[in-house]
């Protein structure tokens, strides 16, 4: 059964990616997904899949660091996901 994870937006492709360079740089696991469903009507956009528990950590570095977010440490239900 497919876990719930947590994901931070970002308000382009080019800021997700930065993101995930940063997010590596300050050894914080996170992929970059398609933005879920649940959060927009279309599949537009990549977010940062994170566990829980780094979910603040890593909005301090990408705030730290200069990369903008939309939503950061919203929490989505696994089964409901694709």
């Amino acid at each position: 059964m497919p876990e719930d994870f947590w994901v931070i937006t970002f308000p382009s492709v080019f800021s997700s990616l930065r993101a995930e360079k940063v997010l590596k740089a300050a050894g914080i696991a996170a992929d970059l997904i398609p933005v879920p469903r649940q959060l927009t009507g279309a599949c537009e956009g990549l977010a940062a899949k994170l566990a829980g528990e780094d979910v603040p950590r890593a909005a301090a570095v990408l705030t730290a660091a200069g990369v903008p977010m939309v939503r950061e440490g919203i929490r989505i239900d696994g089964k409901s996901i694709w």
